[in-house]
């Protein structure tokens, strides 16, 4: 008998005909001692789906079963994690686990009760910050808590409501190996909610998607028959592994992203010149020739130091790149390695300490829309519609248009990105992902020399950034406008760049590395896929961070993969 049921199970919000339905027909068997990965997209019921589980409400109709017996209840045998950290404030990690102990294990000793406790901080490596506050700890940290909470209660079935994604990408990928050996050693029953392929590969028996709703239902099961324990690196060299994540990355994008792509109304840009004199950067192809094509923009011994109480700290140190025209760049690296610093001093909003920028043939000096930023938080004015968030760059930049042809620059970027019929929606009804959208357009309808984007994505789900990878792509691959992107994300490097940037670990951050990404154009990330070099780029990417991981910093420089020729 399986241990966890959903029987034709459907829910709906609302009375009559405002009902709306979330789910609908779930029919899932989970059998004792599973690990079940769903993996779906943001808005689709995924939570909902979980909270049935734990029996926080009923299904409308069908059955939800544990163990055979209806569930009515919430109960310690079915334990939820949540996205969210959920930690009382006023007590330590200690104190955390310690209230869930002892609600369910009043019969024990205390002395048995305070071992269970030890037991569980000390699986989550957090014995060194048993007495700190939630507060005090990271977002990583927090999560371990609540991990080590949930463990701590014994659960029969433990429910996983994408625990990690509100965490950055490398923080993510080492809470992931740690669970996946947390996992190993318990042996529970656990469904995991997730919007991260990778995620549940690496950890999962059997993945499923959840199809968009409204009336979202599953999609067939992947079977993931990869030997545990599982070494992120070594997937990287398996061909099951490879077929695995084409496949499911293939089903995703088919059901819930190319459904979405951009609307294209044949609205063409008008002829308007930007305020920064050079023909506007939606001008297809249009790399004028001359002196400066082949050093565009230029990175000259740049370094930022900062004053400290204990002196001088330099964060950034000899700094050299030189870009072409039209070149799209990322730069990656571990967290504090400079990455952002680098790209505020360029946007002109951090003073260069020593060295210089040079766009255009011209020094870089404060902030001007010739460089446009995308920040990973939109920035929007929440009481401004989308056109209008749009429009305070556009009526700036272009003087000497029409109000008619700064509205059609708007319009037209809009539509770009995907909001063709959400101009006129204020920006506070607007998801995460339709902000950044506006901020994409945004940043594209200055026809700017230079396009910065600070993680773009990196507040998104990993659906939503994968829809929005190939949004940018779209953009820029009809305006080819210079760009440089700072991002953790591996594949969105390759994706993106003609040229990964790695940073080295800080203070003193400087470049340790360039690759070279020679694979075709335009990219979707189902044609990289299936490249045969795009592996070989990925471990180039991996090995650099694994070897500059948590503040490591090698003797020997890193050895370039090997690719096949394209």
């Amino acid at each position: 008998m399986p241990i966890l049921q959903y029987k034709n199970v459907s829910k709906s919000f609302g009375e009559g005909a405002k009902a709306e339905q979330i789910l609908r027909d779930i029919n899932l068997e989970v059998e004792d001692g599973e690990f079940v990965a769903i993996l779906g997209f943001s808005g689709s019921g995924k939570s909902i789906l979980m909270n049935l589980a734990a029996g926080l409400y009923g299904p409308t109709s069908g059955e939800m079963l544990f163990k055979g017996k209806p569930i009515t209840e919430p109960s310690p045998e079915r334990a939820l994690v949540f996205q969210s950290y959920s930690l009382m404030p006023w007590l330590t990690v200690h104190g955390n686990i310690k209230l869930a102990v002892d609600s369910v294990f009043k019969r024990e000793s205390r002395a048995e009760r305070e071992a269970r406790i030890t037991k569980y901080i000390d699986m989550v490596g957090l014995s060194h910050a048993r007495e700190r506050r939630p507060a005090e700890l990271s977002g990583g940290m927090r999560q371990r808590v609540s991990v080590a909470r949930a463990l701590a209660m014994s659960p029969e079935v433990l429910l996983l409501d994408e625990p990690l994604s509100a965490l950055d990408a490398l923080t993510r990928s080492k809470l992931q190996d740690e669970f996946a050996a947390i996992c190993e050693q318990e042996k529970k029953t656990i469904v995991l909610i997730t919007n991260d392929v990778d995620e549940a590969i690496l950890l999962a028996d059997r993945i499923i998607p959840l199809n968009p709703g409204p009336g979202a239902t599953f999609g067939p099961e992947f079977r993931v028959n990869l030997k545990r324990p599982r070494d992120r690196a070594a997937l990287n060299h398996s061909d099951d592994f490879k077929r695995l994540r084409a496949d499911v990355t293939k089903y995703l994008m088919e059901v819930g992203i190319e459904a979405k792509a951009a609307s294209d109304s044949g609205r063409t840009l008008p002829d308007v010149t930007p305020l920064h004199s050079l023909p506007g950067a939606y001008q297809k192809a249009a790399v004028p020739e001359g002196p400066r094509t082949d050093r565009y923009l230029q990175f000259s011994q740049l370094h930022k130091v900062y004053p400290t109480p204990k002196g001088p700290l330099t964060v950034v140190e000899d700094f050299n790149l030189t870009l072409k025209q039209g070149e799209f760049i990322t730069l990656i690296g571990h967290s504090g390695c400079g990455k952002s610093t680098v790209l505020t001093m360029t946007a002109g909003l951090n003073e260069i300490s020593k060295g210089a920028i040079i766009l255009d043939g011209k020094h870089v000096a404060g902030a001007d829309p010739e460089r446009a930023v995308v920040f990973q938080s939109p920035s929007l004015f929440p009481w401004l519609t989308a056109k209008e968030n749009v429009a305070l760059g556009a009526d700036r930049v272009y003087p000497r248009a029409s109000q008619a042809e700064r509205q059609d620059v708007v319009e037209y970027y809009l539509e770009r990105v995907g909001l063709a019929d959400a101009m006129d929606k204020p920006a506070a009804e607007m998801s995460n992902g339709m902000q950044q959208r506006v901020g994409i357009a945004r940043a594209f309808a200055l026809s700017p020399k230079l396009l910065l984007l600070d993680e773009p994505f990196g507040m998104l789900d990993s659906l939503t950034r994968w829809e929005l990878q190939e949004v940018l792509m779209e953009v820029w691959s009809r305006t080819k406008v210079t760009a440089v992107c700072v991002t953790h994300d591996v594949d969105e490097a390759i994706l993106l760049a003609d040229r990964c940037v790695m940073m080295t670990n800080g203070p003193q951050a400087t470049i340790g590395n360039i690759m070279e990404v020679d694979l075709p154009r335009p990219r979707t990330r189902k044609a990289l896929l299936e490249h045969p070099d795009y592996y070989a780029y990925r471990e180039e990417l991996l090995d650099f961070l694994e070897a500059y991981e948590g503040g490591k910093t090698p003797k020997t420089p890193i050895k370039k993969a090997t690719k096949e020729a394209a």
